[in-house]
């Protein structure tokens, strides 16, 4: 993206010497008018949380056009995380409003990927308590259902809960044992293999040996 205060001065040239109303000149240059009221009010030179609110918003837009429109806030967030981003699901949804992003909506009943049922609970060897003192202590994994043009997408990810890094994930078509298997390959593959005592939290994940907490 251009400089955001030069494109903002150059959006308000256009209504001042051609008589462009703003909104056609926004929808022109794939801006939204909340961005561009905003950036006319700025100073010329940005502070730097600014800058790097334009750096987010430029990897928030990526992502989401590269999706074809259909990630939200989570799954982006995910993908800023990867990349070394920190950042919550609540700012990056709170930029992609502002920005006029918006992922598919899913269906409003969805059948759920932690439910228990006739199986039995794991043993809590965490006791609920989720702040690991150091890396490569405790990582926690989850499994989120993703609606796509071509059917459902399953996404496994596995995080350090001492630094909230994403360490693994994996897609596919089916939610089973395999997929956590390969995110916690990814896992163990990112700190070096060497993962010996970790223990894994998993939310349940609704595969057959899901909700096993061991060490990996």
């Amino acid at each position: 993206m251009a400089d955001p205060v030069a494109l903002a001065g150059m959006i308000s040239d256009q209504r001042t010497g051609h008589g462009i109303p703003h909104t056609v000149s926004c929808r022109a240059l794939g801006v939204s008018e909340p961005w561009f009221y905003k950036w006319r009010r700025r100073p010329a030179e940005p502070t730097m949380r600014e800058v790097r609110r334009v750096r987010l918003e430029e990897r928030i837009t990526y992502f989401s056009r590269r999706s074809g429109d259909t990630y939200g806030s989570p799954r982006i967030t995910l993908d800023l995380w990867a990349e070394g981003w920190k950042v919550s699901v609540n700012t990056v949804a709170a930029i992609m409003a502002d920005l006029g992003l918006q992922g598919r909506r899913p269906p409003r009943r969805r059948r759920s990927l932690t439910r228990q049922g006739k199986r039995k609970a794991a043993s809590d060897f965490v006791h609920r308590h989720f702040d690991a003192v150091s890396p490569n202590v405790l990582w926690a994994g989850g499994m989120t259902e993703i609606d796509t043009g071509e059917g459902k997408l399953y996404l496994a990810s596995v995080i350090d809960l001492f630094s909230r890094r994403l360490l693994g994930y994996a897609m596919g078509a089916h939610h089973d044992a395999a997929l956590v298997a390969a995110s916690l390959w990814m896992a163990a593959a990112a700190r070096g293999g060497a993962v010996d005592g970790v223990i894994f939290h998993p939310d349940r994940w609704g595969v057959h040996d899901g909700g096993v907490q061991r060490a990996v």
